[in-house]
């Protein structure tokens, strides 16, 4: 749309003003102590988006309502309203749809403040925010008013690529129905898009313990690791440069200090691994570390393609924007998704009990989920297969893994929690924190805790990143993170450099790990409603406060 010239603007303000004034909206059913929103009704408006695209702007189509079905010619959208539910079905047998509007006018809470999710990991963005019309909430999100906390939210494992916007007059939920960046092509079948479900805040909760209840609700069969994970991961102290001798002695290190009783702790290899001499024998590898008592675990990156691949198989490098090669498969290509697959038959033969993959979301979409925004993935590019949304498309990837996994645990790493819940054991859900920077670790461990801890054994185990026990980093700060790690029941990994492991930092450890195995369950962020990196923190009847700022304070600039 062409931006509106001061001149127009002045002529025509008026009018504008009092039609928008006058726009009318829904009567909202009140809480006793604050506003529900009422949205598993049929909406109020609907548009669909196709191609051609105009500007870089899809072609927009209103949708006409006759009860609860919207249509334009060669589209419809099916609303189906139920007591505790609203289930969406989407029609287009020839029209390259790229996403569904729906637009609810209700009366929003001018008081309340709001939490959303994240696409893939969060970024350190996560906050409870007053209005931000145009703020892009990811899969569910919450309003807190009155000390109740009410939340809305799509079911897991959707078929579109779901957001929600919240403003004074009403609240939106985009479909965004894409293959690749181009429209999809339904052909003859109907769609079950996703479905709306609401839960209304009880007095006495707090806003962790409300989302985790609507969390639960969203996810009704979570797939969960039968015992605690804790251990080691290499990458915060070696960023690739790795050996097979450093991760034994990591190995003995994680033995010495573990519980001697109970939950194995795990030794799990990152990237630098691959092509690397210094590996001579990953079967043999992992048959050592598991003669130390502890369970061996390894980092691979499924989709990446060889240099040799033939470009049949891979994806186009235009998701990127871009026109130089980007070698990853199209996992809708069934050579390309055997390929991918056998990176796990690999491991799985060579008997490693975690498998963490990575960079999926990534090198399907093209973006980092920090960039998506409204849109996923970059206009002008499809997948081989165009009859599957990227949602479905994931979707199908991710049951891919499970199945040729078996019962070897999964971590998914920069992989969608909303589509991974139900599959993956364990999920990293947020961007990494560091063994160089302590900002990062404050920035990007820190604020997924606080705010994704309710997807915390609803969803999955929550894995919030590793304490990077370096040099580099101050250990009063580690220490801390150490601790909440170990006090939050999630996933607890340290990178443990050599040179920083002296016998305070053993001792430490040693606690830390006594917690986790213990598999604590009562845990709460207590001043989350105004703090990104709540400080903070109660655990059952114990109440603890960190301090999470380096002594000049944080730090203003990028990471």
């Amino acid at each position: 749309m062409a931006s509106l010239s001061r001149r127009t603007f002045l002529s025509t303000g008026a009018a504008a003003l009092a039609a928008t004034t006058a726009r009318p909206v829904t009567a909202v059913p009140t809480h006793p102590t604050g506003t529900f929103l009422n949205l598993l009704r049929t909406p109020d408006r609907a548009t669909a988006y196709t191609e051609p695209f105009t500007r870089n702007r899809p072609t927009a189509i209103p949708l006409a309502r006759t009860g609860e079905r919207f249509q334009a010619p060669g589209i419809n959208v099916l609303t189906h309203s139920s007591a505790d539910a609203l289930g969406i079905q989407i029609e287009a047998p020839t029209a390259p749809l790229l996403r569904v509007h729906l637009r609810w006018q209700v009366r929003t809470s001018l008081s309340s403040l709001y939490l959303g999710d994240a696409w893939e990991r969060s970024y350190g963005e996560l906050a409870w925010r007053s209005f931000v019309p145009e703020r892009v909430l990811p899969w569910y999100f919450a309003a807190h008013e009155h000390n109740l906390t009410h939340a809305y939210g799509v079911r897991t494992a959707t078929s579109a690529l779901c957001f929600w916007q919240i403003d004074p007059e009403g609240v939106s939920l985009w479909l965004d129905l894409s293959n690749g960046g181009s429209g999809v092509l339904l052909g003859p079948r109907t769609l079950n898009a996703a479905t709306i479900l609401t839960r209304a805040g009880q007095p006495g909760e707090t806003p962790t313990a409300a989302i985790t209840a609507f969390c639960r609700k969203l996810c009704s069969a979570p797939r969960l690791p039968a015992q605690p994970v804790y251990g080691t991961n290499d990458w915060y102290y070696t960023y690739g440069h790795n050996s097979a001798d450093n991760i034994l002695r990591d190995t003995d290190l994680v033995a010495s200090l573990a519980p001697s009783a109970g939950a194995l702790p795990f030794s799990v290899i990152d990237d630098g691994w691959r092509n690397n001499p210094a590996f001579p024998d990953m079967a043999a590898l992992a048959s050592q570390i598991r003669k130390r008592n502890v369970r061996p675990g390894i980092w691979i990156r499924p989709l990446e393609a060889t240099q040799a691949t033939p470009a049949n198989l891979l994806l186009p490098a235009a998701r990127f924007g871009t026109t130089q090669e980007a070698n990853a498969y199209d996992p809708t290509i069934p050579e390309a998704l055997q390929l991918t697959l056998a990176k796990f038959t690999q491991v799985v033969d060579w008997k490693y009990d975690l498998i963490k993959h990575d960079f999926s979301t990534y090198e399907l979409l093209g973006q980092w989920g920090s960039g998506m925004g409204a849109t996923p993935t970059r206009p002008g590019w499809h997948l081989y297969d165009r009859t599957r949304t990227n949602a479905e498309v994931i979707l199908n990837l991710y049951k891919a893994i499970r199945a040729t996994a078996g019962d070897t645990l999964l971590l998914g790493c920069n992989t969608i929690g909303h589509l991974s819940a139900g599959l993956f054991e364990l999920q990293r859900t947020g961007d990494d924190t560091s063994g160089r920077d302590w900002e990062r670790t404050r920035r990007m461990g820190v604020n997924t805790l606080a705010f994704r801890l309710p997807q915390h054994r609803t969803f999955f185990d929550l894995d919030a990143d590793c304490v990077g026990i370096t040099r580099d980093i101050p250990w009063n700060l580690n220490a801390q993170w150490l601790d909440l790690l170990a006090r939050s029941g999630t996933g607890l990994f340290l990178s443990p450099a050599p040179d920083a492991i002296g016998p305070e930092q053993k001792a430490a450890i040693q606690t830390a790990f006594a917690i986790a195995a213990a598999r604590p369950s009562s845990v709460d962020p207590n001043d989350s409603l105004t703090q990104t990196t709540p400080e903070a923190w109660s655990f059952g009847s114990v109440r603890k406060k960190y301090n999470w700022n380096a002594p000049d304070g944080a730090s203003p600039f990028p990471i």
